[in-house]
């Protein structure tokens, strides 16, 4: 495609001065995509050249290369945000297929969608499971995403373990809370969040934790579950230095505000640590 004036868009793109910003971000972009020329230099550029030339230098040559996460955390945490947020369909799409060509599993990514109704409802995680099943089409793996773990009973008594893991004592307290307005919705939270999902195979605890806090960070609209998530990822072994690289990652896919109200988060759990590690 060419303007009126004979020119093509995506050499403006890729005519953009060759710093390191811009070389780096193309090499992730590639390992995203799996292509040497993404596509995106041709949808992007043929409107606005300068949107792929940002999208390049700072979505992928600022943050996506910085260290502090994996390439496959990256991917996960952006998928399970894009299928939170629920208005991205297409760019979902894209990081179901960049997750794949960086390592994750076909079960991962199914697993992080059944995650996501926890936090986001089943309409959310039902689209995005829609969205993997087209890229998974075009993408065939030797991994089998489709797993019907057993049902059995001890649904409360193994929930209430997994709350403990994750949460300790804070997330029992906070299920008590419930008692004298919403007993059933703390027995939910008990029984399905903990012992239906946060029991499965598929993702790790740590994984979870790190999906649970890009989430709620794309979301905006659960400060207080942010921090506890931050506080239980801390508890499972996950770092600080991971915890600010996912609410980097989010301002990308979810806004600077949004990214900026997870780090206060982050910094008022830092410092409680910072304070329980004084006492102590």
């Amino acid at each position: 495609m060419t303007h009126a004036d004979g020119s093509d868009p995506t050499d403006r793109a890729e005519s953009a001065p060759a710093d390191d910003r811009y070389e780096r971000g193309l090499a992730a972009l590639r390992m995203v995509t799996g292509d040497e020329r993404p596509a995106l230099l041709d949808s992007v550029a043929e409107i606005a050249p300068d949107l792929a030339r940002m999208t390049i230098e700072f979505g992928y040559g600022d943050i996506w290369s910085r260290p502090g996460l994996t390439p496959r955390q990256r991917q996960l945490a952006t998928v399970a945000a894009l299928a939170a947020l629920g208005n991205a369909a297409p760019q979902l799409r894209f990081h179901i297929a960049g997750a794949l060509n960086v390592g994750c599993t076909r079960r991962e990514i199914v697993e992080t969608f059944i995650h996501t109704t926890v936090y986001a409802g089943f309409p959310a995680a039902l689209n995005a499971l829609g969205a993997a099943r087209e890229v998974f089409a075009d993408h065939p793996a030797d991994d089998d995403p489709v797993v019907k773990e057993p049902v059995d009973g001890g649904r409360y008594e193994r929930g209430l373990d997994a709350l403990r893991t994750v949460d300790g004592p804070d997330g029992v307290r906070v299920v008590a809370t419930l008692d004298d307005i919403a007993p059933d919705l703390g027995r939910y939270i008990v029984e399905h969040v903990f012992g239906d999902i946060y029991c499965r195979t598929g993702l790790d605890l740590v994984t979870r934790e790190l999906l649970a806090i890009a989430i709620c960070t794309a979301l905006g609209t659960a400060a207080p579950q942010l921090r506890i998530h931050i506080r239980a990822f801390l508890r499972l072994g996950g770092t600080r230095t991971e915890v600010v690289e996912t609410l980097t990652q989010m301002a990308g896919y979810a806004g600077f505000p949004a990214a900026l109200n997870g780090v206060t988060a982050a910094r008022e759990i830092f410092t409680e640590h910072d304070a329980a590690g004084t006492a102590g």
